[in-house]
């Protein structure tokens, strides 16, 4: 089946997304070779190889990354190493209705969590608030799921997330279910970290495990 990809009226009409509608952009698939294994980032124990981006709080309880959102301000848990091409698995699980995701590409403002490049994979319990769209670049959203996808989340669950970056390509996985399958015909970055996000407004409650990446730039 087709997956669809919806691009906000109000941000064609601002202007923000490229003219170039997303089926008919070209792709720009990276040589790659699948023989790199899978690799943990996360030990179970601490957080060692990541680095806490802002004020928010994350710890290690119980072999699980708990990010809670303490301040009015973003907060970030980054990656120490850079990746261009690669495929991200995780599984998540939303506490409260404040928004997440996983940024990727990404670059902050030296001893801030100012995002200066990058985007972000929406992840929102909440229904019609897009969890797999891809926002961010300047642009604000710049595609979601098709509407019958709103609801492959578990709100109250643990949910298994893959999402693939290969060149402008993207594709996002959530429980087993293809929701995105995306050409981007404008990114910004195509390097830097990957960052898991706790939203402004103190509102951030979640819970991450299971974390490996497959780096397809790697020689």
């Amino acid at each position: 089946m087709f997956r669809s990809c919806r691009f906000p009226l109000a941000c064609l009409a601002l202007g923000a997304l490229a003219t170039v509608p997303a089926a008919f952009a070209q792709r720009s698939d990276r040589p790659k070779d699948l023989a790199p294994q899978w690799e943990s980032l996360f030990n179970g124990k601490d957080l060692t190889g990541w680095k806490n981006v802002g004020n928010e709080k994350w710890v290690v309880e119980d072999g699980v990354i708990h990010g809670q959102g303490i301040s009015k301000e973003y907060g970030y848990l980054a990656t120490g190493k850079s990746y261009k091409d690669f495929h991200f698995s995780l599984r998540f699980k939303c506490e409260a209705d404040g928004n997440s995701g996983v940024y990727i590409h990404t670059t902050f403002k030296e001893g801030t969590p100012e995002i200066t490049d990058g985007r972000q994979i929406e992840i929102d319990r909440t229904l019609n608030h897009h969890t797999g769209g891809i926002y961010g670049d300047g642009k604000g959203w710049v595609a979601w799921p098709s509407p019958e996808y709103e609801t492959v989340i578990r709100p109250f669950d643990w949910n298994d997330m893959l999402i693939k970056v290969e060149g402008n390509h993207y594709q996002v996985v959530l429980n087993g279910v293809e929701i995105l399958d995306f050409t981007y015909p404008s990114p910004g970055a195509t390097e830097g970290v990957i960052a898991l996000q706790l939203h402004s407004g103190g509102l951030g409650d979640m819970k991450f495990k299971d974390i490996f990446v497959r780096d397809l730039s790697r020689k």
